[in-house]
């Protein structure tokens, strides 16, 4: 039901009582579509999940034990004047996400494949084998926990549109974590002495990686889910996956006689650019909100602070890993200054003032 026909509450169920995008149509279309037609994505995804203020007259059916509703708008500080308006720009549902995860499972696995039957890791050098080893076997801890974060996030989402979008998230950062163990594990039979535990324990120890932990881990801990979505794509994925991704991996990775990892961690790169895009669009919608938008402006400077000091303490304490290569072609403060400006382009088209993260 659009916004103007709102005003006139329906008691009745029966045929005709209420007038609706598409009543006239012969085509079931129930909702209003962000285009001239309603995409295969939208009719998957627009209104799947029930809301009393659209069509459930009834109320809600089933309430949690301390009567809060099944689905509930305050789970997060952000206040929408239409959570319904946010539609995925990836458009991505069930059949189109498995799609494209296959598609990435096959490009990961032949590139192993292909890379093993040419003997491609015993030319590694032999300081990269270790940063592998070490370090990327550190960070899918890091993939896995925001992987984490983002799957019970989901569940408290509004609409199926915003939980789509969520969950997507959490399945791409899942599938990437498993990417990069089974990446890991294949090399690693062609390396004499690669050590497959070794990632854990650096992750768990190495002073490097503490500043990412506790940034993945206080993520982890929050209780509202948009703050927990925010946190991870505006503000830790730039600043510090970003920077260990791109910035370092696959900046080092050619010099060291290493052309499959560049490969397999580029998947994730294209993971974050959809989950930017989805992550951006629902927070132009809240900044932008005729009714709210000054409370959530206020409310992403707050979350950028807070998360933003957490993830450049992360990222600087990365900084010494630039130097264990032996070939060093890219520094950490050119690559630094990159991931800071991502931050503050994203800040831009979103709406919020970046300088609480990282000053003038």
């Amino acid at each position: 039901m659009s916004a103007s026909q709102e005003a006139v509450p329906v008691k009745s169920g029966a045929t005709g009582a209420a007038q609706f995008a598409g009543s006239d149509s012969r085509h079931y279309n129930y909702f209003d579509p962000k285009g001239r037609k309603a995409t295969h994505y939208e009719d998957m995804t627009v209104d799947v999940q029930p809301d009393p203020k659209r069509y459930l007259l009834q109320d809600w059916i089933i309430n949690f034990a301390d009567g809060t509703p099944t689905y509930y708008e305050g789970w997060t500080k952000a206040k929408s004047s239409d959570w319904h308006k946010f539609r995925a720009i990836d458009q991505e549902w069930e059949r189109t996400h498995y799609q494209r995860q296959s598609t990435i499972e096959g490009m990961v696995a032949n590139v192993i494949e292909n890379g093993r039957r040419s003997g491609a890791p015993k030319r590694f050098d032999k300081a990269w084998v270790k940063v592998l080893q070490d370090h990327l076997g550190a960070y899918k801890h890091a993939e896995f926990g925001l992987g984490t974060a983002t799957m019970q996030a989901q569940r408290y989402g509004y609409t199926q549109m915003v939980n789509n979008a969520i969950l997507t998230n959490s399945s791409y950062k899942l599938r990437f974590a498993q990417d990069l163990t089974l990446y890991l594990g294949e090399i690693g039979l062609d390396i004499a002495g690669f050590d497959l535990d070794a990632g854990k324990k650096h992750w768990l120890e190495d002073p490097v990686w503490q500043g990412t932990r506790q940034a993945v881990e206080t993520i982890m801990g929050a209780s509202d889910y948009l703050e927990q979505y925010f946190a991870i794509n505006v503000i830790f994925e730039p600043l510090v996956a970003e920077l260990f991704r791109s910035g370092f991996v696959m900046q080092m990775a050619a010099a060291q006689n290493d052309y499959m990892s560049p490969s397999v961690v580029s998947a994730a790169e294209g993971d974050y650019e959809r989950n930017l895009a989805n992550t951006v669009e629902l927070f132009s919608i809240l900044t932008q909100d005729q009714n709210h938008g000054e409370h959530n402006r206020k409310l992403l400077v707050q979350w950028a602070g807070t998360y933003g000091k957490l993830a450049i303490d992360a990222a600087n304490q990365l900084q010494p890993m630039w130097s264990q290569p032996r070939v060093k072609i890219a520094q950490f403060n050119e690559a630094f200054d990159l991931a800071k400006n991502r931050l503050r382009a994203i800040a831009a088209e979103i709406g919020f003032d970046a300088r609480t993260v990282l000053g003038a």
